[in-house]
């Protein structure tokens, strides 16, 4: 699901005390969604890394009460059981924990208790971690513990994420450039050795990199450190011809006018930043700049546009396109 998606999600799985479980990528955003989900509902926030948890930190420590039996004292990260709120208790990294840590959370996430203690009518549990894939730490989940949640895969979404960033007062050049390349919003191979790599928690610390406004032989290395190396390479090429790239808007409303970037590179960027604005009211426009563009970027266009709307290809304006272009094509 799209962040946006899974706001939705949350919000009905919240309204119905359903726990649940984000999966997703390093840098995606879970831990974002579930607090805005709560922030939304107007619920309480308590977020706990279960990876730093022991088996017996969700019970407490027992003591003897004064008939003298033993009686648990719940932790305090642990919402009151008189609580009269209502409240998200958000379990960060659960399959990150050891399988003894899992293990104690059963009880708590499908019975709503564990031991003595009882979550409060107002509070559902909601759980987040990376996949196996990722190469982050994680461990197996048990199968006993995946069937007491729904499961939510969260995926990166342009779209959303420029909204949310334009709240966030991301760096306007950032935002600009991931306009033009879209696949750069979460650049992640996990069978690659570089430490750090583009997401969308990632490019929120290369805004703050470039407010900073650090000297220019020293920012794409400071980029690197950030987003990853061919990331910040490609960021850096664009704020340096910024200026002589047509905005998507002014492609869109005078595609015969709009200026033609000669390097390739940047060429690239604006295909792919066109070929996800391809719409029934876009098409035409669209149609009539990618035949200005050298024959080889007019196909890669079309080709990203379709790899995002297969119907375009039985258009009008693609086929008037195509018709242009039969030698390329064949």
């Amino acid at each position: 699901m799209t962040p946006s998606q899974t706001l939705a999600a949350l919000d009905i799985l919240l309204a119905a005390r359903q726990p649940a479980f984000l999966w997703g990528p390093p840098g995606v955003g879970k831990s974002r969604l579930v607090a805005e989900a709560a922030c939304r509902r107007g619920m309480l926030l308590h977020d706990i890394r279960a990876v730093l948890l022991d088996p017996v930190d969700l019970r407490g420590l027992p003591r003897i009460a004064a008939d003298g039996k033993t009686v648990w004292c719940a932790p305090s990260f642990l919402p009151d059981e008189n609580d009269t709120a209502q409240g998200v208790l958000f379990l960060d990294e659960l399959n990150a924990a050891p399988p003894l840590v899992q293990a104690a959370c059963y009880q708590l996430i499908l019975d709503r208790r564990i031991g003595d203690y009882r979550l409060p009518d107002g509070w559902c549990v909601l759980a987040a971690g990376n996949r196996e894939g990722d190469r982050a730490v994680s461990c197996r989940m048990p199968t006993a513990l995946a069937n007491r949640m729904t499961h939510i895969s969260v995926v990166p979404d342009i779209d959303d994420w420029l909204l949310w960033a334009e709240a966030a007062d991301i760096h306007p050049d950032i935002r600009a450039f991931l306009r033009f390349r879209p696949r750069l919003l979460l650049h992640f191979d996990p069978a690659s050795g570089e430490q750090a790599f583009a997401s969308p928690r990632s490019w929120e610390f290369a805004s703050a990199i470039l407010r900073a406004d650090p000297p220019e032989d020293v920012r794409e290395e400071l980029l690197a450190g950030a987003v990853g190396r061919g990331a910040a390479a490609e960021l850096c090429g664009y704020l340096a011809q910024r200026h002589s790239l047509p905005e998507l808007e002014e492609i869109l409303a005078e595609p015969d006018r709009a200026a033609i970037p000669d390097d390739p590179a940047a060429l690239y960027a604006l295909c792919e930043g066109l070929a996800r604005r391809v719409r029934e009211d876009t098409l035409d426009a669209i149609a009539d700049y990618a035949a200005r563009l050298p024959a080889e970027f007019g196909v890669l266009l079309f080709r990203e546009a379709a790899r995002h709307d297969a119907a375009i290809i039985e258009s009008r304006p693609f086929a008037r396109w195509a018709q242009q272009h039969a030698e390329v094509l064949l």
